[in-house]
């Protein structure tokens, strides 16, 4: 069985620039990690490695210094690594980011089973697994909270809907994005990065794709584009008040009200 899992190296503090001319953050020297999410996709595939025997690939797209968090995979149990990585990929919005991974994983040897983590905490999306599985053509179920059963050729899951769960049988090929709640991820080990710090990381630009059109990467495969993005504005101001219960309690009520937090039912 061959699994695939998406990983990404996102900012590890909200201290980061935008580019005031194509809105994408400014990745460049800031302190990263591994999307926080994408720690238990990882968990996911090694517990089915463990229990039925598989093959694990992690694909990531970014600039060189992305190797990092595939290195970290390695730490944890990953045989394979994969790096997307071309100027021609820069600035991609979440449509050209999944067109953009999906030539990487077919370009990879494709797999049986592909697994993503929720979302990324510098996007916030949550819609890449899904237009990825539609640029593959393969069926795939999100909000997967429980494996029930991993089967020769499908696999079992519970799905954690706003309003119910919901239990699925999906065939392979398939992927499924999973909750941070699906399983503990398990730390790297010192031992494999010792083991693993000669792996090979193959890095795949867009000569390497079976789609080499760069229109469809990129800025220019990006149908939407950011026109303004800012930090939320901070404020400290502060204030004592002092008294009785019922004084605190009638001014906390005008001053939500002049705030316009509260109206009066008339």
């Amino acid at each position: 069985m061959k699994i695939t899992v998406c990983i990404k190296q996102v900012p590890g503090t909200t201290q980061v620039e935008i580019d005031p001319v194509t809105g994408v953050l400014k990745r460049d020297g800031v302190e990263s990690k591994m999307n926080p999410y994408d720690l238990y996709a990882l968990e996911t595939a090694l517990r089915i490695k463990e229990m039925n025997g598989a093959e694990i690939t992690v694909v990531t797209m970014g600039p060189p210094q992305a190797q990092a968090v595939i290195r970290e995979a390695f730490m944890m149990g990953v045989d394979h690594g994969y790096l997307l990585s071309d100027r021609q990929f820069g600035g991609s919005d979440v449509l050209a980011t999944s067109y953009t991974i999906a030539q990487g994983i077919k370009a990879s040897g494709g797999a049986d089973l592909i697994i993503c983590g929720k979302q990324t905490t510098d996007g916030d999306t949550a819609q890449v697994g899904a237009e990825l599985a539609e640029f593959l053509g393969i069926p795939h179920v999100t909000n997967v909270s429980e494996l029930v059963e991993v089967k020769s050729d499908s696999i079992i899951a519970k799905l954690d809907l706003p309003i119910h769960v919901e239990t699925a049988e999906i065939a392979y090929p398939c992927l499924m994005t999973v909750e941070k709640d699906i399983f503990v991820p398990r730390l790297p080990s010192y031992k494999r990065k010792l083991a693993t710090r000669d792996r090979e990381i193959k890095v795949l630009q867009l000569k390497d794709m079976e789609d080499k059109d760069p229109k469809h990467y990129g800025l220019n495969g990006s149908p939407t584009q950011v026109k303004r993005i800012f930090p939320p504005e901070s404020h400290s101001d502060h204030e004592m008040w002092e008294g009785n219960e019922e004084d605190l309690s009638g001014k906390l009520f005008h001053f939500l009200e002049d705030k316009k937090f509260l109206q009066q039912l008339r």
